[in-house]
């Protein structure tokens, strides 16, 4: 394979336009400081120390700035308290059944989370393995990947796709997305075509370089089944133990988000909605791959510098080629965006940082992925980033890199030497 050398040149894209500045609220009172201050500007007046002045003057506007913010915040409470008597909850009222498509860590803790919200309401998961459906319906523990946590009595587990997704309000398809098409095809008869399927799965189809906005509609031969992507920063360990987070639904169909947003939505979970589909969808495949090359880094013991520049230059590439792929440049700054990407390149929890982590440190892949009992996304997503930069003439150095690294073709310490052995170029 070529250089990256011939992979590398920076996108014509135009920067994004300029916004607003918003002065920090603290400037009006170093102002008023300040001009206390000058004592050149006028004589003090006769019996008032200037410095006990400007104190006092400072006192003053301290007071009115925290009074300033402390109104700010009421305000921001009141509106809250407003929206939320205002927001319908009909969605989660009429919602008997949801099935969940996949047993593994994800899919598991969604199924917890949405059962825990409503205790009426079935939670089915669909898994394959016998004994773990066994355990699931008998211990209220899914053994393999959340020992320690107990699962609410209204998560059901099954073998059999029919009894799983039998009247079934909405669908969570959580298999991975290389296995995702096939799958599908297998129950395509039990899945009725106005089943709203809210995907859990990211990244790419590595032949196909489809997403699953894509995939899905095409397995059940159905143009049309509703379709929306949930993504966002999200361990599947910290919503078991109902850590605070955020995520964002995206679909076409803004009716269909809303709708998503009502039924998921929890004191510990916020949901923004989005019609960005491809934005969310694409940031959140490319990010794993991101997450390898931070890995990498920290296995290589390169430094926090490296690391920090390292995953700059990787939104870069993101941005360069989901824009031109028609993602909107907020998507990519919002929780599947820049979000997504801080939790998955810096975090230990992270599988494909993990997998970068001890490449970097020298050991072989088929190794790694051999000693893992869950699936890495970014290791497959890889293989299709070359494919996607020459389709949309879009140059990905430290993504293009990765593949490298993952077919064999270069080793992390060659990659690293190429990639400082860029063209110093105008950042974009």
């Amino acid at each position: 394979m070529a250089s990256l050398h011939s992979y590398f040149s920076l996108s014509p894209l135009s920067p994004s336009p300029d916004h607003c500045t918003i002065k920090p609220p603290f400037i009006p009172f170093v102002s008023r400081t300040v001009a206390v201050l000058n004592l050149g500007s006028a004589p003090a007046e006769e019996g008032k120390n200037p410095i006990s002045s400007a104190v006092s003057g400072g006192r003053e506007g301290g007071k009115d700035q925290r009074r300033a913010v402390r109104i700010a915040w009421e305000k921001l409470v009141r509106w809250s308290r407003s929206w939320r008597s205002k927001a319908r909850s009909d969605v989660l009222e009429q919602t008997k059944k949801v099935a969940v498509l996949g047993g593994g860590s994800f899919g598991t803790a969604m199924a917890a989370h949405l059962a825990g919200k409503k205790a009426e309401m079935e939670v089915a998961m669909l898994v394959r393995d016998d004994q773990c459906c066994h355990l699931i319906n008998e211990t209220h523990h899914n053994c393999k990947y959340f020992p320690d946590f107990k699962l609410p009595d209204n998560v059901v587990a099954t073998t059999s796709p029919k009894d799983a997704l039998l009247g079934a309000d909405f669908c969570l398809h959580a298999v991975p997305v290389q296995f995702s098409s096939s799958f599908l095809e297998g129950i395509s008869w039990h899945v009725d075509p106005n089943l709203p399927f809210i995907s859990l799965s990211k990244g790419l189809e590595l032949n196909t370089l489809r997403m699953m906005s894509q995939i899905i509609p095409q397995a059940l031969k159905n143009p049309r089944q509703p379709f929306i992507v949930l993504s966002g920063p999200s361990f599947a360990v910290e919503l078991m133990k109902k850590l605070p987070t955020a995520m964002v639904a995206a679909s076409k169909d803004k009716k269909l988000a809303n709708a998503v947003q009502q039924l998921l939505a929890s004191p510990n979970l916020r949901i923004s909605s989005s019609s960005d589909v491809t934005g969310v969808e694409i940031t959140g495949a490319l990010k794993n791959v991101l997450a390898i090359a931070a890995g990498i880094v920290e296995g290589m013991n390169l430094g926090n510098n490296c690391m920090a520049a390292l995953v700059a230059q990787g939104c870069s590439e993101i941005r360069w080629l989901a824009t031109k792929m028609g993602a909107k440049p907020t998507t990519l700054t919002g929780l599947s965006g820049s979000g997504d990407i801080m939790l998955t390149c810096f975090v230990n929890l992270s599988r494909n940082r993990t997998v970068g982590l001890r490449l970097g440190s020298g050991e072989r892949l088929e190794d790694i992925l051999n000693s893992m009992n869950q699936v890495a996304e970014g290791v497959s997503t890889a293989g299709a980033v070359i494919a996607l930069a020459q389709k949309y003439h879009v140059k990905m150095p430290v993504l293009t890199a990765v593949a490298r690294i993952i077919d064999n073709e270069l080793t992390p310490k060659k990659a690293v030497m190429e990639l400082m052995s860029l063209p110093q170029v105008e950042e974009v």
